[in-house]
C-alpha cells in the first residue's frame, strides 16, 4: 500500500484532533497536525501555522515529504476507514490526482458555493469544499509552489482544475458540517477574483491571461485548425505549443505529434490534458535550445507553428532551425499576427518582437529554407477591435466579453473569408515547402 499522510488542521476553533488522529494511526498511516498550537499528540508531527490558510499550505508541505497521497480530514468529523479507503481508490488506481468526499446531504449554501466553483473551474465537484479530501502529493505541492494570497483551498482547487490534474468526487457516508459564516464568504470571494480579476497563474506568467481566454474562443480555435489540418502529415512538429489550444486541434489522426514547449509551466498542463494519448509527446525546449538532431530522426513530415514566430528575436534563424528537422518537400505551417500598425499592449504582454507584413513574412520563409506554397491574410473584422484594445487603450488583455460576442461570428467570418481573398487582415496563414 502506498504511503498515506493525514493532515489535520487544529486551530482554536476546531474540534479536538485526537479522535481522528488516532482513527489515522490505528489504520497505519502517518499524521500531521497543523495549526497555532497543535496537541503533541503521540506518535504525530507538528507544523506550527498561525491561521487556516497557512495550516494548508505548511500542513500539505511537511505531509508531502514521505507521502505519495494526502488525505485532508477536519477534526469537526468522525474518522470512518470505510470511507478513507474509498477516496484513496481513485488515487492508488491512478484514475484521479484528487478525490473530493461528496456527502449525501449538503447544506444549501455549500451547493450554491460549490455550483460557483464549477463556472470559475469547468469541473463539476458535487462538494468543492468537503471536510475530507485526499490528493496525490506531487501535484498538490506543485501548485502550492506557486501560491498567492488568496483562500488557500480555493486556490489549490482553481490551479489543479487549471493544471489539467484529474478530479473525481466520492460519495461517503459522514454528515457534512456547514462552513463557518466567515469561511463561506472568504471561499466566495476567492472564487469572484478568479472569475474576473485574477488566474490560475496568479499573474505569474502574463501571457497567460491571453492564452486562457483564447482556448475559450472554440469557434475561433476550430476556424484556424481547419486551416492547418489539409496539410498536415502523419509525424508533425509543434514548436510553441502552449497550453495546448492548437495541439487539440492538430493531434486526431496523427502517427505522431511532438509538442515543443518551452515553458515549464505550459508543459506540465500539456503532459496532463494529453494524458491517455500516447501519440502527443510534449517536450520542454525552445526552438534555440532544441536537440535538431534528435528531432531530425523522429521523421517529421510538417512542422506547425502558430503564433509564435513573432515571439523570436531571430525568425529567419528559426525557420533554417525547422527546415534542418524536415525533408526535402516536408510542410511548414505557420500562423502570425499581422499588420505592425495595431502592435500594442496585447503584444508586449505576450511577448511579440513584431506584426508581419505579407512581403516581410514570404522572404524571411525563403531565406529559411522555404518555397511559399500559400500566403493569405486572414480575420479581417478581427482589425477594429484589436486596434481599440491594443493600441488605443494599451490593454493587456483581451476583454472576455469582446471576445464571445468575437468567437459568437467566427463561423459566419470563416465562412465569407473562404469566399474571397482578403486584401489585409489580422493574421496571415502560409505554407511553405522545404527545398
Amino acid at each position: 500500500m502506498a504511503a498515506v499522510t493525514v493532515l489535520i488542521p487544529c486551530l482554536p476553533t476546531h474540534a479536538d484532533p485526537g479522535p481522528v488522529a488516532r482513527g489515522a494511526l490505528e489504520a497505519g498511516h502517518a499524521v500531521v497536525l497543523a495549526g497555532e498550537a497543535p496537541p503533541g499528540l503521540p506518535g504525530t508531527r507538528s507544523v506550527q501555522a498561525a491561521t487556516r490558510d497557512e495550516a494548508l499550505r505548511l500542513g500539505l508541505r511537511a505531509a508531502g515529504l514521505e507521502a505519495s497521497f494526502i488525505l485532508v480530514h477536519a477534526p469537526d468529523v468522525p474518522w470512518d476507514d470505510a470511507d478513507v479507503r474509498a477516496l484513496l481508490q481513485p488515487l492508488e488506481a491512478d484514475a484521479a490526482d484528487a478525490t473530493y468526499a461528496h456527502a449525501e446531504h449538503l447544506p444549501l449554501p455549500e451547493r450554491g458555493l460549490s455550483r460557483m466553483a464549477q463556472a470559475v473551474t469547468g469541473v463539476a465537484l458535487p462538494d468543492a469544499f468537503p471536510s475530507v479530501r485526499a490528493y496525490r502529493s506531487a501535484p498538490a505541492l506543485a501548485q502550492l509552489e506557486r501560491a498567492g494570497q488568496v483562500e488557500a483551498e480555493a486556490e489549490l482547487l482553481v490551479k489543479l482544475a487549471a493544471q489539467g490534474f484529474r478530479l473525481a468526487h466520492v460519495p461517503v457516508r459522514s454528515a457534512r458540517p456547514p462552513s463557518e459564516p466567515g469561511l463561506f464568504l472568504r471561499r466566495a470571494r476567492a472564487l469572484v477574483r478568479y472569475l474576473g480579476l485574477q488566474n490560475d497563474a496568479d499573474n505569474a506568467h502574463e501571457g497567460y491571461n491571453t492564452l486562457a481566454r483564447m482556448e475559450s474562443a472554440s469557434h475561433y480555435n476550430a476556424w484556424l485548425g481547419a486551416q492547418f489540418r489539409p496539410w498536415l502529415g502523419q509525424r508533425v512538429l509543434e514548436v510553441g505549443a502552449g497550453i495546448g489550444t492548437m495541439t487539440a486541434q492538430l493531434a486526431p489522426g496523427r502517427e505522431l505529434l511532438v509538442a515543443l514547449e518551452m515553458d515549464a509551466f505550459y508543459v506540465e498542463r500539456l503532459r496532463n490534458r494529453f494524458r491517455g494519448h500516447p501519440h502527443v509527446r510534449p517536450v520542454l525546449s525552445g526552438v534555440e535550445q532544441a536537440d535538431w538532431a534528435r528531432l531530425r530522426g523522429e521523421g517529421f513530415d510538417s512542422v506547425v507553428m502558430s503564433n509564435v514566430l513573432e515571439h523570436i528575436e531571430d525568425d529567419v534563424g528559426a525557420l533554417r532551425n525547422l527546415r534542418s528537422a524536415l525533408p526535402e518537400g516536408g510542410r511548414l505551417l505557420l500562423f502570425v499576427p499581422a499588420l505592425q500598425a495595431v502592435f500594442g499592449g496585447l503584444d508586449e504582454a505576450v511577448g511579440h518582437h513584431r506584426r508581419y507584413e505579407a512581403p516581410q513574412l514570404r522572404a524571411a520563409m525563403e531565406s529559411g529554407g522555404f518555397e511559399v506554397e500559400q500566403l493569405r491574410w486572414m480575420n479581417l473584422l478581427g482589425i477594429p477591435g484589436w486596434y481599440l484594445n491594443s493600441r488605443l487603450l494599451g490593454r493587456r488583455a483581451m476583454p472576455p466579453l469582446q471576445l464571445r460576442l468575437f468567437d459568437a461570428v467566427a463561423p459566419w467570418l470563416a465562412a465569407a473569408e473562404s469566399r474571397v481573398q482578403l486584401p489585409i487582415g489580422l493574421g496571415l496563414f502560409a505554407v511553405g515547402r522545404a527545398r
